[in-house]
């Protein structure tokens, strides 16, 4: 079951995501239906078959992102977060033989555009919850059980000076 939970700015992605399908998207595609209907006999019509299809994944996707905005809830930062690992936080984490990993904490919605976050629902980000900096961490993953160190926690994306010469490994 997927946890309801989304940062603000994902749920904007998803909110520009189903203005731009309604508004764009769909709108491009009906008139590109219409007008290949009118070139008669759809039977044999790649242009009408195409498209056709094309709306009903467009409607599709619409009527997902309606009701699952819907059912989600925002969380924003709070200052009394400072200093613990809670969702939305960066963390940097790392093992004994010194592999670094960044990534944000997030919601399952939200895992799909990046390769640097971590939903809610993974071992992993659930092992780190209210953990604090310099804290061990077991996940049990395919390859058996791992360790991290907690490095650092930061409630903004880590900039350039963040990152260092480190490694980032995913």
């Amino acid at each position: 079951m997927k946890t309801n939970l989304i940062t603000r700015s994902g749920f904007e992605k998803l909110q520009q995501e189903l203005n731009h399908l309604w508004r764009v998207e769909r709108r491009e595609t009906v008139d590109k239906v219409s007008w290949a209907a009118s070139l008669g006999d759809r039977s044999e019509n790649a242009d009408y078959k195409y498209n056709k299809q094309k709306l009903r994944r467009i409607d599709s996707r619409i009527r997902y992102l309606s009701k699952r905005l819907d059912q989600l809830k925002v969380v924003d930062y709070s200052p009394q977060q400072d200093g613990q690992v809670f969702f939305g936080a960066f963390v940097e984490i790392e093992d004994e033989h010194g592999t670094i990993r960044r990534f944000q904490i997030v919601g399952p919605d939200e895992i799909y555009d990046s390769k640097d976050v971590v939903s809610i629902d993974a071992p992993m980000a659930r092992a780190l919850l209210k953990k604090h900096v310099d804290d061990e961490v077991s996940v049990v993953t395919p390859k058996g059980e791992q360790c991290w160190f907690i490095n650092k926690i930061q409630y903004h994306a880590f900039s350039e000076t963040d990152r260092g010469d480190a490694e980032t490994e995913q």
